[in-house]
């Protein structure tokens, strides 16, 4: 076992990392925006990977000026993302493993995502995995996003473990900073975008899979 760390508490992050819904949402935006007038482009919507509501529009609306019809488009990309996950949603590969390891140690679960408890809520479900935290943290419940500490920092409150204590798992920049921010071990589990060097730096442990993570607590 590295470190000779034995987590009190596990903190996931949910898209891109859990579950595989920000790879089929990059192109919901262009085509939201096409009937607006707005070509959005797939490398400014990764750009919004990991960031809250208020952040994603300061980035369209730098990008596409302050015209950009935010709220409504949005709603017509949440509206066709309906769509998709009415279909499934996806589990990244070893996420069920994972889960069970933990589960199987008594060690408590928790869910810190930047969307809205809703929307957060809906998705898990439709997963299959809601039942298996004990806490469940979203965007629209803290003044500040990630990259701020705030969703993890409650995370682990609402687990009654120090963020000494838990290990966060993360596939985003803005995650990986957050994590760092609030004192708990990150592991990085790659989706669509590689951190900066500044960001990788920061990292306790990175995994090709979730399933990989196991081992670095047996």
């Amino acid at each position: 076992m590295n470190d000779n760390f034995h987590p009190a508490g596990a903190i996931f992050d949910m898209d891109g990392l859990m579950l595989d819904t920000e790879r089929p949402m990059v192109p919901l935006w262009t085509i939201a925006g096409k009937p607006y007038g707005y070509d959005i482009k797939p490398d400014v919507v990764i750009r919004t990977l990991g960031i809250d509501v208020e952040g994603t529009r300061d980035i369209m609306l730098a990008e596409y000026g302050p015209e950009f019809p935010y709220e409504v488009i949005r709603e017509e990309m949440h509206r066709l993302a309906a769509v998709e996950y009415e279909k499934g949603i996806s589990h990244r590969p070893g996420l069920v493993p994972l889960l069970d390891f933990f589960a199987s140690r008594n060690i408590p679960m928790a869910v810190a995502t930047s969307t809205r408890r809703d929307s957060a809520l809906d998705k898990l479900a439709k997963a299959g995995i809601e039942e298996r935290f004990t806490t469940i943290v979203c965007g629209d419940e803290i003044s500040r996003g990630k990259p701020a500490p705030d969703i993890f920092l409650l995370a682990a409150k609402k687990l009654g473990k120090k963020p000494s204590e838990c290990v966060g798992f993360e596939d985003s920049s803005p995650g990986l900073h957050a994590l760092h921010a609030a004192g708990i071990r990150s592991v990085f589990v790659k989706d669509l975008v590689e951190p900066p060097p500044e960001i990788l730096a920061t990292v306790w442990h990175r995994c090709a899979d979730l399933a990989e993570a196991i081992n670095l607590f047996v």
